[in-house]
């Protein structure tokens, strides 16, 4: 069945239900879509994220929507996309969230290229210190990377679809997650467990990517043969970062992407590490996104 014809194929105007009426289609994966909706609820804009008309039976489609609902229940952080309410049993399961507008991290850097350090500093204090709260209550993301992070004043992290408890992230043993932002265990878990730490590398290749303008690692080749050959990041080791960036922040991000979780930063480590950076930059308004050559 063609991805048109799993879609609710609504347009501008139509209900999604009756407090929520749809407004544009923001995007989706394979099991669900994500709509800008108007809630008359709220009486503002909002996104619903909703199962696609052929996974509103799938169980295991309605088990993730049902673990994204728990993991918005248990997360409250500044930094971190709220869930508004969520409907699991009507006709269309959906989960309502609130509406960030700004850009995406990864349509900065797809646009303009390297960011400012009065740019990449922020996002990386404020979406590490959302990691330190995240294992602080025992959870994990899971799936950090730049079209995850809406740019702002404070930058937020977004898409809880895989995120669960900690406990639970450490008994995976299949692949969760985006391939070119995974972390090495995250890769091949199994002897080497994913947890808080794994979030620490997605967020190293993230500030990586926003630093250099470019992956860290070369892309997934996933009809590869071999294991290293389909994510390189489980062997290769990361390009050195461009000319002029501070030491720094060349330092934490080499920490960050190590291969060893042990060895990496806690969250709390990677904001004290960048604080002092970022106070060294001059005062001013953040909002210009320049090129940077």
């Amino acid at each position: 069945m063609g991805r048109e014809e799993q879609s609710w194929r609504l347009a501008e105007g139509d209900a999604i239900t009756g407090e929520l009426t749809a407004v544009r289609k923001l995007g989706g994966g394979a099991a669900y879509e994500a709509w800008l909706a108007f809630d008359e609820v709220t009486y503002s804009p909002v996104v619903v994220k909703l199962l696609r008309p052929d996974q509103v039976d799938d169980g295991s489609s309605r088990r993730g929507l049902r673990r994204e609902v728990a993991a918005l229940a248990a997360v409250n952080h500044p930094v971190v996309v709220r869930g508004l309410r969520h409907d699991l049993d009507g006709p269309r399961p959906h989960v309502v969230l609130e509406h960030i507008d700004g850009p995406r991290l990864s349509s900065l850097v797809r646009r303009y290229g390297r960011l400012q350090e009065q740019q990449y500093l922020p996002l990386a204090i404020d979406v590490a210190a959302s990691l330190h709260y995240l294992r602080h209550i025992g959870w994990t993301h899971l799936d950090i990377k730049p079209s995850n992070i809406i740019m702002g004043a404070p930058a937020r992290l977004i898409d809880l679809s895989v995120a669960r408890p900690e406990e639970d992230a450490r008994r995976l043993r299949h692949l969760i997650g985006t391939d070119a932002y995974m972390s090495p265990e995250q890769c091949d878990p199994g002897e080497v467990e994913p947890s808080y730490a794994s979030d620490v590398w997605g967020l190293g290749a993230t500030l990586f990517e926003a630093v250099a303008g470019h992956r860290a690692f070369d892309d997934p080749r996933p009809r590869a043969d071999t294991l290293e050959e389909r994510l390189p990041q489980v062997a290769a080791a990361p390009r050195a970062l461009p000319d002029g960036v501070p030491d720094e922040v060349v330092k934490v991000i080499g920490a960050m992407l190590l291969h060893d979780p042990a060895a990496r930063p806690a969250p709390h480590e990677v904001v004290d590490a960048l604080e002092p950076v970022l106070a060294r930059q001059p005062r001013g308004s953040l909002a210009g996104f320049k090129v940077r050559g």
